[in-house]
């Protein structure tokens, strides 16, 4: 299984739109690195922030964001 979920698949696991979670990911709301255009949202970060975790609480300052 990857470690990570791209934007899309986060946004189908969360019902919402992709632009919408672009722009969670953008204000911190929802956990993502960027790696050259590629936005993507670490799997473990993504699960605990489904079990309730703050997305600020999830990862290091500098995993940094999606920008």
């Amino acid at each position: 299984m990857p470690r990570t979920l791209t934007i899309a698949e986060a946004a189908a696991q969360l019902g919402v739109s992709p632009a919408a979670a672009y722009a969670a990911a953008r204000n911190g709301e929802l956990p993502s690195l960027r790696l050259g255009k590629r936005v993507l949202v670490p799997r473990d970060a993504f699960e605990r922030l489904l079990d309730g975790h703050p997305a600020r609480e999830l990862a290091p300052a500098s995993a940094g964001g999606a920008r």
